[in-house]
């Protein structure tokens, strides 16, 4: 299945919404630092709004692939790619409501990586299960 731009904006916002909340809540509630802090929902939504920017570069590099398929390694180095442009717009450019040095290194890494995997795991197989035409309407659900 080759996802259309529409389909790969659909996709990203349901998963994010869905999968993505679910991961995040752990660390919203302060499981799994023992200080829950609302920042990691302001990072999933910066994954998400700046995810449908990239999901637009994404598809024009797609299309000259022969395939125009996007293999899972090329996911990984675009998760990868997004990581770092989230990292350094909390860090560097300040976009979130809170002190530089508040979130570490490590929990965001953390937090990313989580909800990167499970993201992509839903991705590779839960949608193909509950939405089954999901693959033939190039990633469209709706």
């Amino acid at each position: 299945m080759t996802p259309t731009l529409f389909g790969r904006w659909q996709t990203r916002l349901l998963l994010l919404a869905t999968v993505g909340v679910l991961v995040t809540l752990p660390f919203a509630m302060g499981l799994i630092d023992s200080n829950p802090d609302e920042v990691y929902f302001w990072i999933l939504g910066y994954v998400a709004i700046f995810g449908l920017g990239w999901d637009v570069l994404y598809d024009y590099l797609q299309k000259f692939r022969w395939d125009r398929d996007w293999p899972a390694a090329f996911q990984l180095l675009a998760g990868m790619w997004e990581a770092i442009f989230v990292f350094c717009g909390v860090r560097i450019f300040y976009f979130l409501p809170l002190p530089k040095d508040e979130l570490s290194p490590v929990l965001f890494l953390m937090h990313y990586t989580s909800v990167w995997v499970a993201v992509f795991i839903a991705s590779q197989s839960l949608m193909r299960i509950i939405f089954p035409r999901w693959r033939f309407r190039g990633g469209q659900w709706l």
